[in-house]
């Protein structure tokens, strides 16, 4: 389908009524809530932070409701397996006494898979979905099954300081698109909350997307187009976060360990993309870059020493080298 200015728009339109849709049920959180429908319309999988209680579970069944895709859930604790996650070889036997090996599908083979407090689960476990989250396959023995398209991973986790708690291995963490704080409501928000939730009858959520429209969706927004200078001013975003010789890496030489990874630089162009669909552009700009800046590079940068000695934090030092860097490049 090619992009012109009445699909963008018919595009926002049917976008905005997933959003209504949303907030039928979750009360503000506006940014969460673009955050994990552009992370699902580009393809790649959300990681959400805060404490429990902030609606992070509620936001992904509602999604699955208005898109008309299937959900699952896992709960992750200390003492899941693989297995659980992934499925397992099952014996089975016929009429006749004959056994045969089948493989008894998992909870991640649904479009829509909620990983809930994922750091409460040890390294092994967590490391599980690697394949997963990736290729959108699944091997069990010999055999490969793959994921139906589309696949979106949502795990939320619990602030590392919380007890019983193992931080994500880096590689796990790249794999995720991008990283949303989930912060407390104000106010007038958690009084809107309370009202809501506290009459008898929840408010009924419409299916207004389907499976079919959601990857034309994405489809239309991958053709998007990217000028040269927006795409050089992502990469030079990318390359300030790497602690080597250069007048733009001062800051990353003093605080950060490791910088983004590539990984960090598609993300700013994909979500770019998506960005601009959302409000019916038909093209990326930097605004659009920099405003997804800290959910695509917070959790690629790993910060050194000297940064927790001096309480940096990764989106400050971001923010600081988004405000060093040229907008033309």
């Amino acid at each position: 389908m090619v992009a012109t200015e009445a699909v963008a728009q018919s595009a926002t339109e049917h976008i905005d009524l997933v959003r209504g849709e949303i907030h039928k049920v979750i009360v503000g959180h506006e940014e969460v809530v673009d955050g994990v429908l552009n992370a699902l319309l580009a393809g790649g999988h959300v990681l959400l932070e805060g404490v429990p209680g902030l609606g992070k579970t509620t936001l992904l069944r509602t999604l699955g409701r208005a898109l008309h895709l299937d959900y699952s859930r896992i709960q992750f604790t200390p003492d899941l397996m693989p297995a659980d996650i992934l499925g397992s070889m099952v014996m089975d036997t016929n009429d006749v006494g004959a056994k045969s090996l089948r493989f008894e599908r998992g909870p991640i083979f649904a479009h829509l898979l909620l990983a809930d407090e994922i750091n409460r689960a040890t390294p092994r476990t967590q490391s599980a979905l690697l394949e997963a989250m990736q290729e959108k396959t699944v091997t069990s023995g010999t055999s490969t099954h793959p994921l139906e398209e589309p696949f979106l991973v949502m795990a939320t986790q619990n602030p590392l300081e919380m007890e019983g708690t193992y931080p994500l291995p880096e590689a796990q963490l790249d794999r995720f698109l991008v990283k949303i704080l989930v912060e407390f409501p104000e106010r007038d928000e958690l009084t809107a909350i309370v009202e809501r939730t506290a009459v008898p009858v929840q408010p009924e959520v419409n299916a207004v997307l389907d499976r079919r429209q959601i990857l034309e969706l994405r489809a239309m927004a991958s053709k998007l187009l990217v000028a040269p200078h927006v795409r050089d001013y992502a990469i030079s975003l990318v390359l300030a976060t790497q602690p080597k010789p250069g007048p733009r890496n001062a800051l990353a030489r003093k605080y950060i360990r490791y910088g983004s990874s590539p990984r960090g630089a598609q993300a700013l162009v994909f979500c770019g993309r998506v960005r601009a669909l959302m409000q019916g552009r038909l093209q990326v700009s930097i605004d659009d870059v920099r405003a997804l800046a800290l959910p695509a590079l917070r959790h690629r940068v790993i910060l050194n020493f000297d940064a927790h000695a001096d309480n940096r934090t990764e989106d400050d030092l971001l923010l600081e080298i988004l405000d060093s860097l040229p907008q033309s490049t």
